[in-house]
């Protein structure tokens, strides 16, 4: 499965700072290395040393979104909900475990919660799939999976939430098909133009991370079973 790349805007080091104090957050341990848990994270520490200035983009990208200096726009719940179906879309058990817990402390209704990890389950598919609108394109169009919220759940979560699950989806499996009517689904459901943009790069963000765990783990592996040889 791919999802389309993008680079979320990193933070300076006080504009982190800022959003701990305004939400209530304090920046988070360096994720990656969370993710990958103590020992990979060990046998890789001086290969990520070395490229220093990849290691703090990728945290401050994190931080950027998700201990965010304003969430007038897009709430944390709502961050941590997306970022809970985009990764648990991919069918892996870490980094999807890891939002879902976040978003677990983020919304307190577990009806809630429950109804966007019956989402997942609902929206697994494989990719990437959708209609070209290029006529010389037309031929290479492949079907697949519609997604939309189920009339159960929608019932439960918010417009602006349903929107923004059916969005993602889209994002994650159809990509050539994110036209601006797709956007005025999101506008049409109570998102703002910098809500959608924010939405977006969690979209993009987490596509990046969920290759950056897997290749580091796989390379960690890597190193582990030739020592242990």
């Amino acid at each position: 499965m791919t999802t389309p790349t993008a680079t979320a805007n990193a933070p300076t080091d006080s504009t982190v700072a800022d959003s701990a104090a305004s939400t209530g957050a304090t920046p988070a341990t360096d994720v990656i290395d969370q993710l990958l848990g103590a020992d990979q994270a060990g046998v890789l520490a001086d290969i990520r040393a070395a490229r220093p200035d990849a290691r703090t983009n990728a945290q401050r990208s994190f931080e950027a979104l998700f201990v965010p200096v304003d969430v007038s726009d897009v709430s944390l719940a709502e961050r941590f909900a997306v970022a809970a179906f985009a990764t648990g879309l991919h069918g892996e058990d870490v980094v999807g475990p890891f939002y879902a817990a976040g978003y677990a402390a983020h919304e307190s209704d577990s009806a809630i919660t429950n109804a966007v990890a019956a989402e997942i389950t609902a929206g697994r598919t494989e990719g990437p799939y959708g209609e070209y609108r290029e006529s010389d394109l037309k031929t290479e169009s492949t079907g697949g999976l519609r997604y939309s919220v189920s009339a159960e759940n929608t019932a439960l979560l918010d417009a602006r939430l349903t929107a923004a699950l059916e969005h993602t989806h889209l994002l994650v499996f159809r990509p050539r098909e994110a036209t601006p009517e797709a956007l005025d689904a999101l506008l049409a459901a109570g998102w703002s133009a910098t809500g959608i943009v924010t939405l977006s790069q969690l979209v993009a963000f987490l596509a990046f991370q969920l290759r950056v765990v897997h290749g580091l783990s796989q390379l960690a592996s890597s190193i582990q079973n030739g020592t242990n040889r």
